[in-house]
């Protein structure tokens, strides 16, 4: 076997290679069980469906506990990979095929065209000359991006990509021409490579409950209804609108926003379970708008307010802000109001008292549902009823992060380290 070193483009990769151990997914769950078993001397792939690593934590505003931007702990994470030879990155990578048993794993990973190759600078004359665009998936659609684009500021490799639905396209060309490293190959073809491995950790995370399913509450009908997935990338420095939260419709400043919790969760037909983070991440998304808006009014509408352990001093916290007011009561209905406000309907499960509110703009705390509960993992890996790997499932292949249950971003952390472990230890018993 060549010698095993970090590989940021799969160009590079051999048609064979072997590790000790495959981690499924680049986000924080994936980077961290890749990580931890790098830093204990076993060789280890991880590959990652989209263009660079990262996954849902890259695209937030801050997180908890201590409410920092995600480039601080990614930072970290980025440079302990870049210098650990034992961890190879395969992007635009998808698992085909796995057979075998614990300890003797052989695995089909099919490549994507990047179509920009390593010597790319990222100096940008590319993407100015591309007469093409596309939606950005990295703002959830909020705005665009050239056909040719970094897929974020913190993007590893830290190296432009093209959406391969116009990589056939012409006006591609002129990108080509403005290349002066010979970066990008328009006819950069697929392939497949094999891949030995002990152990495979599956970490491939979550994505927001669809939105637009929730008929009563108007996403994708009133402009100023979002997701908190949405509200992030507002919130965001490197988001749409650079860090400033306006309202969608117009552009306007905020002065009265409603949080709607449950939407679409603890509901049997859509999400039965709850998410377990909602209630402080709409939390934390309304110190986002105090900070920018100051004389701006807060409406939260909850079932019940769920923050464990240390969380609840936060709730705590912002209960103390008088600008801030909870409504105990599911919003059943989001009808439009006047200059393109939208006003929420809802009822105190306790008193009965119906509540009807106008505000500028809404923010809907849909639930996460894992990756696996539509692409489920090989080897009949055995999930829940909710699509999650159960936990006493064993197949060899072990669950990481959000793929085993709704969890924060510190639990995730801690879950993956555990899993790397595991996964290593039934390797070795095998």
């Amino acid at each position: 076997m060549a010698e095993f070193e970090p590989v940021p483009d799969q160009n590079d990769a051999g048609d064979q290679i072997e590790a000790e151990m495959l981690v499924v997914g680049g986000g924080i769950a994936g980077m961290t069980a890749a990580i931890e078993t790098a830093e204990i001397g076993k060789k280890v792939i991880l590959v990652e469906r989209n263009p660079s690593l990262g996954g849902r934590v890259v695209a937030m505003s801050q997180y908890f506990p201590k409410l920092c931007p995600p480039t601080c702990g990614m930072e970290i994470n980025l440079r302990r990979m870049r210098s650990n030879p034992n961890v190879r990155v395969l992007t635009l990578a998808e698992v085909e095929k796995v057979s075998g048993s614990a300890g003797n794993y052989e695995v089909q990973i099919r490549l994507k065209p990047r179509y920009v190759n390593h010597k790319c600078t990222c100096c940008g004359e590319c993407e100015k000359v591309c007469e093409i665009e596309r939606d950005n998936d990295f703002n959830y659609g909020l705005d665009k991006t050239k056909a040719i684009y970094l897929p974020h500021l913190m993007a590893y490799p830290h190296r432009y990509v093209i959406d391969p639905k116009y990589a056939g396209d012409d006006r591609m060309k002129k990108c080509v021409e403005a290349c002066e490293y010979g970066a990008i190959e328009l006819d950069m073809q697929a392939r497949t490579i094999t891949v030995n491995v002990g152990a495979i950790v599956w970490a491939t995370g979550w994505k927001p409950y669809d939105a637009t399913k929730l008929d009563n509450l108007g996403f994708g009908r009133y402009p100023n209804v979002i997701t908190n997935v949405m509200m992030e990338r507002y919130a965001s420095e490197n988001g749409p609108t650079q860090g400033k939260i306006v309202r969608p419709s117009d552009g306007k400043d905020i002065t009265k926003i409603g949080f709607v919790q449950c939407a679409g969760s603890r509901d049997e037909n859509h999400l039965p379970y709850c998410s377990a983070v909602c209630c402080l991440a709409s939390m934390k998304q309304a110190t986002y708008v105090r900070e920018r808006y100051p004389d701006a009014e807060i409406h939260l509408f909850y079932i019940d307010v769920r923050s464990p352990g240390r969380m609840e001093d936060f709730y705590t916290k912002v209960q103390k802000d008088e600008k801030f007011f909870f409504h105990r009561g599911k919003v059943g209905k989001i009808t439009p109001g006047s200059d393109n406000n939208v006003i929420l309907e809802a009822e105190n499960t306790l008193t009965g008292e119906k509540t009807k509110m106008e505000v500028d703009l809404a923010v809907l705390a849909t639930g996460m549902v894992p990756n696996t509960a539509e692409e489920p993992p090989p080897l009949d890996t055995a999930l829940d009823e909710f699509g999650f790997i159960a936990p006493d499932g064993a197949t060899g292949i072990i669950g990481a992060g959000v793929a085993m249950r709704p969890v924060d971003v510190s639990m995730t952390v801690q879950d993956a380290t555990g899993a790397a472990l595991k996964a290593m230890n039934a390797a070795t018993r095998s």
